[in-house]
């Protein structure tokens, strides 16, 4: 079975109060594009194996992929075992949430491949388990995402445009991140009303403001620049996806796009992408 496993974009990203365990609640919109990874699955007697096209992910049970299996596993003791390949483009650390793209196209491969008959809504309660972001691409495409970005809430339009994502030749550790912005955490009182201004015709993304570009720009200044000239190259909004190190702009003409994805490459890979 192939499983596509695609990528995502934060719009705007509001880093709410550290919990119990560890995690910090958190406010955005997550836009799964068309740009990713691809997963194969095949039937095995027992376990889980994993292989992939790169030699720097794991392939142990660290792998988010292992440990998709083993959720299912522990709540269905007669599951069967897979053999798992990875087809790898999204890099690591980049804030696109390749990783837990990953997790949740083992997740939804196994809820077919032995017809679980899980619902979207279960599936999700279980990606919850072993990664914040696995939740979220079970159902993909446009979402408003709160808790760890567990708790969803489905929007009707996608944010439009062609994307250019940019991504510098290292990655940025999201513990490190996180560490570094527990000063800066912001009130549940004063969040902006993220799906009320999508839903308008002809909003402004302006509000849409990622809290880890006060953390990851003073610390790379590259991520500054590369998001000033995307802007200054006729993109409507540019930020940083997640922790980064990815840096997005979206662009209304994909002529504009191309004329820009041409200054950043060769320095830089990147990718062009539409949202599903």
């Amino acid at each position: 079975m192939n499983c596509p496993s695609y990528s995502k974009v934060n719009i705007g990203l509001k880093v709410l109060n550290q919990r119990d365990d560890g995690y910090h609640n958190i406010y955005t919109v997550f836009q799964e594009l068309d740009f990713g990874d691809s997963i194969q699955l095949e039937k095995t007697d027992t376990g889980c194996t994993i292989s992939s096209n790169v030699d720097w992910i794991p392939t142990d049970e660290s792998n988010i992929c292992h440990k998709a299996y083993k959720a299912l596993k522990t709540k269905y003791s007669e599951l069967g075992g897979v053999a798992v390949h990875i087809e790898k483009n999204v890099p690591i650390g980049s804030g696109l949430g390749g990783g837990s793209a990953n997790g949740a196209s083992v997740l939804k491969g196994l809820n077919n491949l032995y017809n679980l008959d899980l619902s979207n809504v279960e599936l999700e309660m279980i990606g919850a388990e072993f990664g914040a972001d696995v939740s979220f691409f079970i159902r993909g495409k446009t979402q408003l995402g709160e808790g760890i970005g567990d708790k969803l809430t489905p929007l009707s339009h996608p944010v439009a445009g062609t994307y250019l994502l940019v991504i510098p030749k290292y990655s940025i550790s999201t513990a490190w991140a996180y560490s570094k912005i527990r000063n800066k955490l912001n009130s549940v009182e004063y969040l902006p009303n993220f799906v009320g201004f999508i839903s308008e015709d002809n909003f402004s993304l302006e509000i849409f403001e990622n809290d880890f570009e006060r953390i990851v720009i003073p610390a790379y200044p590259e991520i500054g620049a590369i998001k000033q000239k995307l802007l200054e190259l006729g993109a409507r909004f540019a930020s940083l996806s997640g922790s980064g190190s990815t840096v997005y702009g979206i662009f209304d003409e994909d002529t504009s796009a191309r004329e820009a994805e041409s200054f950043f490459h060769p320095a830089h890979q990147t990718i062009l992408a539409n949202p599903t």
